[in-house]
C-alpha cells in the first residue's frame, strides 16, 4: 500500500460517515490515507492485525485457501465496510487472506487506536458490531449460493456486488480471477459469461467487463444478491 494518487475523504466510507461528529474527530488523528494496489495482500490468513482498512474506493477480496491450494471468496468489503473484523472481535489474529482485488484508497487505523475506542463502548463500537453481523451474514449467503445456485446467477450476483461497491460499469476482471473468486472451474465460468454477454447484460474483452443491462443483470442475479444488498442498506452498516 502506497500513500493515495487521487483525493479521497474518510467519509467516502460509510462506517466512518456515520459517526457522530464527535466521535469521528476523537479518531481522525489516527486515521491514514492509503492507496490499495490490485492483488496486494492486506494479511494472510493467521497473521497478526496491526491496522484495518476502511476502503473509500475499490474491492477487497475476503479468501479461504485449502489444503491443495485451492481458493474460493467468501465475502467482499468496499466502502461499506472494514478489513478486519478479527482485529476487534477478540483474537486479533486473521482468519482468511483479504486481497485487494479492484485498486482504490482505503483509511488506515492502528489496532490499538482502534480498539482503545472501541472499549469506550460509544457509538464506534456499535457501528462496528452492527457490520460485523452484516460480514457474518454475506459469508452464509455466499456459502449457500455457491452450494444450491446455477454459476450464472453466482456470476451474475457477484458482478452486482463489485458494482455496488466499485461504482463503476467497468471491471477490471480476468477468468482466471473470477473462476478462484466464485469457486468454480475457468471453462465454466467462461460459459456463463459467455450466456450472460448473449443476452446483451454484460460485454467481456481481455479481462475487462463492461455492464450493459444493469437491471436485466439484476434480473438474472439470485436472490442471495438481494438478500445482501438487504443487510447492508442499514445506514450503519
Amino acid at each position: 500500500m502506497t500513500e493515495p494518487s487521487v483525493p479521497r475523504t474518510p467519509t467516502d466510507n460509510r462506517l466512518l460517515a456515520a459517526l457522530p461528529r464527535e466521535d469521528y474527530e476523537r479518531i481522525a488523528p489516527h486515521l491514514e490515507p492509503v492507496t490499495l494496489e490490485p492483488k496486494a495482500l492486506i494479511h494472510k490468513a493467521g497473521d497478526g492485525i496491526g491496522h484495518v482498512y476502511f476502503p473509500t474506493h475499490g474491492m477487497v477480496s475476503l479468501i479461504l485457501t485449502m489444503n491443495d491450494g485451492d481458493t474460493v471468496e467468501v465475502g467482499v468489503v468496499g466502502n461499506e465496510g472494514v478489513v478486519s473484523t478479527g482485529a476487534f472481535m477478540g483474537t486479533g489474529i486473521a482468519p482468511n487472506d483479504a486481497v485487494v482485488q479492484i485498486g482504490g484508497g482505503a483509511m488506515r487505523m492502528p489496532v490499538k487506536a482502534l480498539n482503545a475506542e472501541f472499549a469506550r463502548g460509544g457509538a464506534l463500537q456499535g457501528v462496528l458490531l452492527r457490520y460485523a453481523q452484516a460480514l457474518y451474514s454475506m459469508v452464509s449467503q455466499v456459502a449457500a449460493c455457491n452450494r444450491l445456485h446455477t454459476i450464472d446467477a453466482r456470476l451474475a450476483r457477484w458482478l452486482l456486488m463489485c458494482q455496488d461497491r466499485v461504482r463503476s460499469e467497468t471491471l477490471d476482471l480476468t477468468q482466471e480471477l473470477l473462476s478462484q473468486m466464485i469457486g468454480a472451474e475457468r471453462p465454466t465460468v467462461t460459459v456463463a459469461a459467455m450466456t450472460l454477454q448473449e443476452a446483451g447484460l454484460i460485454s467481456y474483452t481481455r479481462g475487462r467487463i463492461r455492464i450493459l443491462d444493469r437491471p436485466g443483470l439484476e434480473g438474472a442475479a439470485c436472490e442471495c444478491y438481494w438478500a445482501i444488498r438487504k443487510v447492508f442498506n442499514h445506514p450503519a452498516a
